[in-house]
């Protein structure tokens, strides 16, 4: 038993990955009998960790059809990006009511450090990540468990999509509109958190992400052009 739990996890973890990534095609059935050959695992384990990853929104299910990566659309985007909105906002409510002095000065530590190496760091997945840790710590400083549960999930639906944003920022040269923005908005919440300041922490939050969120359309359309575009 415990040996198909593993192969279970292990079979999900990679499958999440792709479908992070986009390695299946948004609206691409999956082949299964590929998927077990290539994974070298059973089709029962197979399924199981499908049927997860449909849980969770990385893939739909049609019945009779099998199992299909999700779509990638301006209109879902856009459905995430309020969704993590609303998570963020309220995490960041409770945070600054409850943390404690320590949790917080934690906190705006972590943002000391990141902000000595995000200039001049190329690699684009760990911008990402350090982007995506500050906020999953300021999520976490409410102490609620499911909420961040959720908000980690929605940053893992959205994350191809903020890493082309990103692309896009670093080729546009240094000093492009808006690339510098993600560490001063995030000094300018958590100075307002070190100030238990909830007003201003949510108000610049708030701005923060809807930036993003204005350029969806635009983002998916390039989204799309990397991943049918080769690059050149």
């Amino acid at each position: 038993m415990a040996d198909k739990g593993s192969s279970v996890d292990r079979v999900y973890e990679t499958l999440r990955d792709m479908a992070i990534n986009f390695d299946f095609k948004p609206g691409e059935r999956l082949n299964e009998t590929h998927l077990t050959s290539k994974l070298n695992v059973s089709r029962t384990p197979l399924r199981e960790a499908l049927n997860r990853l449909v849980a969770e929104g990385f893939l739909t299910l049609a019945k009779g059809q099998g199992f299909f990566c999700r779509a990638l659309s301006p209109e879902q985007i856009l459905e995430l990006y309020q969704l993590r909105c609303a998570l963020e906002t309220e995490a960041l409510r409770i945070g600054i009511s409850t943390a404690s002095d320590e949790n917080i000065a934690d906190f705006c530590a972590y943002l000391g450090e990141t902000e000595k190496t995000y200039g001049t760091c190329e690699d684009l997945s760990e911008l990402l990540n350090m982007d995506e840790e500050f906020h999953m710590r300021m999520a976490g400083l409410s102490g609620n468990g499911e909420l961040c549960r959720m908000l980690k999930n929605v940053n893992e639906r959205i994350r191809y999509v903020r890493l082309v944003n990103l692309r896009q920022l670093r080729e546009n040269g240094p000093g492009a509109a808006g690339e510098n923005t993600y560490l001063s908005a995030h000094r300018v919440v958590a100075d307002a958190v070190r100030a238990r300041d909830t007003e201003a922490a949510v108000t610049a939050l708030r701005a923060h992400i809807e930036r993003r969120r204005e350029q969806t359309i635009e983002l998916v359309r390039l989204a799309y052009s990397q991943l049918y575009v080769p690059a050149m």
